[in-house]
């Protein structure tokens, strides 16, 4: 019956009955769909342009759904590829972007390091310089005065006129920035008259630099140790006067600043001459800083040069690190003063005097005289009071060495110095001590 039947056709309907099909009704939506409805048997079936038969309760999610599904797919995984295409192109330009940003900032963090921590201590601070200014001053790096564990040192001019020892870092990485900045921190703030004045630094990416004041006559170890045809000896006054200057400028490193700075690699290399023999410590590297009021400082690996570096460095159960390491490797730099020879020298005129500290401690412990050829009575003494004073400072325990505020006590005073216990144990009597015979 359709909707537009007249009224008489509805009541003839109603009065005799009609004929109810839902053909139509389902084709109507088979049609819809673009669907081919058909009739077979007591079944209608609704066919699509795909040829697949699909059942009524399942049209509009056909073949037509499908293959629309499939189309949207495919583009769809090309927008998603492109979304995550740009986006990765994008997070990687920002993240070598914040790469670059965070480098420049590293290297700018550690002039600002520096800086602050000067400003904080003193207003004379070093002078900040850029590395063509090192460069020019350098004249390219011409002339080389020496080469260490830490860089290479050479000759420069100022613009202003005075000349200066340039130290170069090679190969500085910002894995060792705390060596860097440990040199200018503590350097920086120290202004004696036995400590080298630091006048400058130059950070430019890992190119690192520090500008000294020139030393003229170099480091003490030429003069302890001079090469053969080189005339660089100096008299027992002026090695005794330089011991003492030593002393006085390890003295302000302890108790000098408002917080201790230990050096830790205190030997005849970093000890530096001016023009009149004047002793100035260089090279902090190594060096920390710390309260005055700690007596043991916390070290998680051995600091210093093999020969200078004291026992407890190696040996814990002898005592804490503390300042009295400084005072043990000066013992070593003031014995090899004394002697004008290495502490140890295998190629010495007899066995004992292989290890001259052990040789040393027998002659005056049996009361045998030092000879010490070309000296003077006056200056016999002061050969004997820098061995005694060394002997002190190189005492196995450290709380047995004295303050390097006493050394300087004992130096200049006139009262006679105490033989000193013995500071280390043989290589026999620790034999000895254990039951084992060996022939020498």
């Amino acid at each position: 019956m359709r909707d537009n039947s007249s009224l008489m056709g509805i009541y003839d309907g109603l009065a005799y009955g009609f004929e109810l099909s839902w053909f139509r009704v389902l084709c109507d939506e088979c049609e819809k769909s673009n669907g081919f409805c058909s009739l077979e048997g007591n079944q209608i079936s609704c066919k699509h342009y795909c040829s697949e038969d699909i059942p009524l309760s399942e049209l509009g999610f056909g073949c037509r759904f499908q293959y629309y599904g499939t189309f949207i797919g495919f583009f769809g995984a090309i927008i998603i590829a492109a979304i995550v295409g740009l986006r990765f192109l994008c997070g990687f330009t920002f993240l070598v972007g914040l790469m670059v940003h965070k480098w420049g900032r590293r290297h700018l963090s550690i002039d600002e390091s520096i800086e602050d921590f000067l400003q904080s201590q003193n207003n004379l601070m070093p002078i900040k310089y850029s590395y063509s200014e090192i460069k020019k001053m350098t004249n390219n790096f011409k002339d080389k005065l020496g080469e260490g564990a830490y860089g290479t040192v050479f000759k420069g001019k100022l613009r202003s006129g005075p000349y200066v020892a340039v130290k170069k870092l090679m190969g500085k990485s910002m894995a060792n920035d705390q060596e860097f900045i440990s040199e200018v921190g503590t350097i920086g703030r120290i202004h004696h008259v036995n400590v080298v004045q630091l006048i400058g630094f130059c950070v430019e990416g890992s190119k690192c630099a520090l500008v000294y004041e020139f030393m003229p006559k170099g480091s003490l170890d030429k003069y302890i140790c001079p090469q053969k045809g080189r005339a660089l000896s100096l008299s027992y006054e002026k090695m005794f006067e330089i011991s003492l200057g030593v002393a006085s400028g390890i003295d302000y490193l302890h108790r000098g600043c408002e917080m201790q700075i230990l050096h830790f690699d205190i030997k005849p290399h970093n000890i530096l001459l001016d023009e009149n023999f004047n002793p100035k410590i260089s090279d902090f590297g190594l060096a920390k800083l710390y309260p005055t009021d700690d007596s043991i400082v916390p070290l998680t690996a051995a600091r210093g040069t093999m020969g200078y570096m004291a026992p407890e460095m190696f040996y814990k159960n002898i005592g804490g690190i503390s300042y009295k390491a400084d005072v043990y490797s000066y013992g070593m730099l003031l014995m090899e003063m004394a002697g004008r020879r290495k502490n140890m020298n295998p190629f010495a005129d007899s066995v004992s005097q292989i290890y001259f500290p052990s040789w040393v401690y027998e002659q005056l412990n049996t009361g045998k005289d030092i000879e010490i050829k070309d000296a003077m009575e006056k200056e016999k003494k002061m050969v004997k009071k820098m061995i005694l004073v060394a002997l002190w400072c190189i005492q196995m325990k450290p709380s047995d060495r004295p303050a390097m505020n006493k050394v300087v006590e004992m130096f200049e005073g006139d009262s006679e110095l105490q033989m000193p216990p013995k500071p280390f144990v043989a290589p026999r009597e620790i034999v000895e001590d254990h039951g084992i015979s060996v022939s020498l």
